[in-house]
């Protein structure tokens, strides 16, 4: 058990699975598990026996720590390592993990994480970091195989201190609609469960954050992409934009950075390279002459020359000279008209594709059906048949990660492949109509068995696994319901039979999306349009929109009607009476509910869908007055739950629990019930969950006298619901309660000091509103009595930060370095205890 094992365990364990199934979940034994839950600190990393790394290590860790993105290459020349490679790559592995898990949280920062040394581009990055200082968008420009995407990631990685909110990197590759292109930097940016429109949501998300968004591979998107950008620059003073691209985006304030093939860095890329496969290789008087014909051969093009080393395996330098020469002479014969560095890109990617064996080379094609990443099942059950069987899939696979085909990556304890944007086009393009028609239908056919999986199994144990499974495969999914909307025959089914998609990695606008997309393309009634158009009515109404819930709801019950489905029938009007209790109509929701839990007997209803229906029972019951009959339903879905390691729809029942001992004037329970069905979302994207939680926290704290408390979460779950939609539906008997505790937080604290606690409950992102709710956080965001106190230049930088001034402007005016302001405004912040350089404003306006 290592450092990273620990630390999963134990947060699967905090966020409440049992034992039993951490331990079915990570694969290994119940013993396992609970020595972790034992230790309460990480474990020490097993050391080799007389390791030669153990002399080392304090140099290492020395390197690691100034800094954290070096890679093992670069490390080993530093030691001037001539042992096993792979004896440092695993202790640098071991040592890295341990310190990223004992590092403090700092400003989010979102990057991918590079493998390899980055080489050269030392102008560019001066460009592009000096540039950033006066354009808020920057467009790096450049064929592909340049090295647009790596230069991105070093340059964001060298400016992400500049940005207190952090960097956000958006990875466009997989996306093919640009319908979605707002909705996926809503996931990238961590908005979970956001069923306002997306954009807007974006607008509210960084209208006060200072943040660095990175946008890679914009050219097939390139008309949204530019106006996106311009939307969200005029409208996000603090953001700045970096994006890659084939074309600028030809917005005004656009910066374009060209980037052009490496020159003399081009032979000190091919040695980094050639290290990685031959450790002890090194540029000399007799080797460089070879090296710099082989980089002018490929045009000094990044992803060209890593290809080619990837021969070294096999080839001599020589040899390697001498065969790329003949593929490029023959390449140049054919097509005059390409550009050279398109031929020499062309050429190397050819003579990989070559070199591969039969196994490999129909793998690569293949697996270019996939968006984003994929994992080996995956491919053994798309990619599979008569001439590739399940061994030659593993066997290709490692076969391509070895000569840097597919890349692999770690996500959640899982491995999956990654294959680069311009390989994927190149496997695609070797197919014929007729055999990538038929790979779709194959995507698309284990896509769909893996919707219905979901479906059948969450209500249970493995439900937050499937949680996570879902977030992995968004991209897949996608493409997968694109194919059912073209065929036109499972749409509905696929996308509405699981009624919970708004709370497993997708959001309430894109569940909506597909949904509406599915019943437009399927106009034939059936029983999968008509649960299709109940789930569009739950999902409607969540987000306030009574009227088109109700509208689809009609159309479904009669639908459901026409083709003899109970269960669809039942579905609908469980649906209807839902809207009948967010509109205050509680007799025509009592009857419709009940109703429905009778007509839900003996059909297939999932359990979960009927445990939904009593949680809407149970809260009617609440507001009608009725508390002994609300108990009633939550207390008879909690063992259901529990039986079946259930945990989402269980943190409703106990969430009914709290409000239900609110209103019986029991605050103390009330706020254990809270507190309990808090921890239980936490897994789960289910932001209308915890607005719900948060505010009933809210009122449980208010009614017992936590005044500052109280009045902090009720910011949080006002920013919560602002997200989501409508404030608790829109439903003016939950807003009377709403208003009911905010009086008595109000009169605890005055006017002056309950607004100050709701604005910084507002500033608080999704995780920090968890960690203050549950006591994971310790301040407030906001400096403590007897604190330390701002030096007499931070107090000067802080008023200038306040004025909304950015660090170049204040280095001007206080005739300072601008590495010197964002030493104060670090200092400041930390001191104040805040998150954000927009806070200061709110801190200065408190008093501060």
């Amino acid at each position: 058990m290592n450092v990273q094992d620990w630390r999963e365990i134990r947060q699967l364990h905090e966020d409440g699975m049992p034992i039993k199934a951490i331990a079915r979940h990570r694969g290994i034994s119940r013993n396992t598990v609970r020595r972790a839950l034992q230790l309460g600190e990480p474990p020490q990393p097993p050391r080799a026996r007389g390791s030669v790394a153990d002399a080392r290590e304090p140099e290492i860790r020395a390197l690691l720590a100034a800094d954290p993105a070096i890679t093992v290459a670069a490390i080993a020349e530093r030691l001037g390592w001539d042992h096993s490679m792979t004896v440092l790559k695993d202790r640098v592995r071991t040592l890295r993990a341990e310190a990223q898990a004992l590092a403090p949280p700092g400003p989010r920062t979102e990057l991918p994480a590079q493998l390899t040394e980055f080489v050269g581009r030392e102008a560019e990055l001066a460009s592009i970091r000096e540039v950033l200082g006066s354009a808020r968008l920057v467009t790096l420009l450049g064929p592909g195989g340049v090295g647009k995407t790596r230069l991105a990631i070093q340059a964001a990685d060298k400016v992400r201190r500049a940005f207190a909110d952090g960097v956000r990197w958006v990875e466009l590759g997989a996306l093919q609609d640009p319908a979605l292109l707002a909705q996926t930097l809503v996931d990238a940016l961590g908005i979970r469960d956001r069923s306002a429109r997306p954009q807007q949501l974006l607008d509210d998300y960084l209208h006060n954050r200072q943040l660095l968004l990175v946008l890679d591979n914009c050219e097939h998107l390139l008309t949204a992409c530019a106006e996106l950008a311009s939307h969200l620059l005029h409208g996000a003073r603090e953001l700045r934009i970096i994006a890659t691209s084939r074309e600028a985006l030809a917005i005004p304030g656009e910066h374009a950075v060209t980037v052009a093939p490496l020159r003399d860095n081009a032979v000190t890329l091919f040695a980094a390279r050639a290290r990685d496969i031959l450790p002890g290789f090194s540029l000399e008087d007799g080797n460089l002459p070879l090296v710099r014909t082989i980089c002018t051969q490929l045009d000094g093009l990044p992803l060209a020359i890593e290809l080619a080393c990837a021969r070294l395996r096999v080839l001599s330098l020589a040899e390697l000279a001498d065969r790329l020469g003949h593929r490029l002479r023959l390449l140049t014969g054919g097509n005059r008209a390409a550009p050279e560095r398109h031929r020499s890109l062309q050429a190397t990617v050819d003579w990989s594709f070559e070199l591969c064996d039969p196994v490999e080379r129909r793998l690569w094609i293949r697996t270019s059906v996939f968006a984003g990443s994929f994992a080996l099942k995956a491919a053994e059950e798309v990619c599979q048949d008569a001439r590739l069987g399940a061994d030659d899939i593993v066997d290709g696979i490692d076969g391509l990660v070895g000569k840097s085909l597919l890349l692999r990556e770690e996500h959640h304890g899982q491995v999956r492949f990654r294959m680069l944007e311009t390989l994927r086009e190149y496997g695609q393009a070797k197919l014929n109509d007729m055999q990538a028609a038929e790979l779709r239908i194959r995507h698309h056919a284990y896509y769909a068995r893996m919707i219905g999986d979901v479906t059948k199994q969450w209500f249970g144990e493995r439900q937050h696994q499937w949680c996570v499974d879902l977030r992995l495969e968004h991209a897949n999914l996608r493409t997968a319901f694109e194919t059912a909307l073209a065929r036109g025959d499972d749409g509905t089914r696929l996308i509405g039979a699981p009624w919970f998609l708004w709370a497993a990695g997708f959001s309430f606008t894109e569940h909506r999306y597909w949904l509406e997309r599915a019943l437009d393309a399927e106009r034939e009634p059936s029983p999968d349009r008509a649960r299709a158009l109940a789930t569009l009515g739950l999902v409607a109404a969540l987000q306030g929109d009574r009227a088109a819930a109700s509208r689809a709801l009609a159309e479904g019950t009669e639908e459901a009607e026409a083709v003899g489905d109970a269960f669809g029938l039942a579905y609908n009007r469980h649906e209807q009476g839902l809207v009948a209790f967010f509109g205050g109509d509680f007799d025509s929701s009592e009857r419709i509910l009940l109703e429905a839990l009778d007509r839900y007997q003996g059909t297939e209803a999932p359990p979960d869908l009927v445990g939904s229906l009593r949680v809407h029972l149970g809260l009617l019951y609440i507001f009608a007055g009725d508390t002994h009959e609300a108990l009633r339903h939550f207390e008879a879905l909690r063992p259901q739950c529990e039986e079946h390691g259930e945990r989402w729809m269980l943190s409703y029942a106990v969430y009914g629990l709290g409000l239900t001992a609110l209103m019986c004037g029991n605050h103390d329970e009330a706020v254990t019930h809270a507190l309990e069905s808090l921890r239980m979302k936490r897994p789960f994207d289910d932001t209308i969950g915890l607005s719900l939680t948060t505010d009933l926290l809210a009122w449980s704290e208010a009614a017992r006298g936590e005044a500052e408390r109280a009045a902090v979460l009720l910011g949080a779950a006002e920013t919560l619901w602002a997200s989501v939609g409508m404030q608790l539906y829109g439903s003016a008997h939950w807003l009377d309660q709403r208003t009911r505790f905010e009086r008595r937080a109000r009169n605890g604290l005055g006017d002056k000091g309950y607004e100050a606690a709701v604005k910084r409950g507002q500033a608080l992102s999704r995780g920090q509103v968890l960690e203050f709710a549950l006591g994971e956080r310790a301040g407030v965001n906001r400096a403590r009595p007897g604190g330390p106190e701002l030096s007499r230049r931070e107090a000067e930088v802080a008023e200038l930060v306040a004025d909304g001034l950015t660090n170049r402007e204040i280095a001007q005016k206080l005739v300072i370095s601008h590495r010197t302001v964002e030493g104060h405004v670090e200092h400041i912040l930390d001191k104040l205890g805040l998150s954000r350089r927009a806070q200061v404003a709110q801190w200065r306006k408190a008093g501060g």
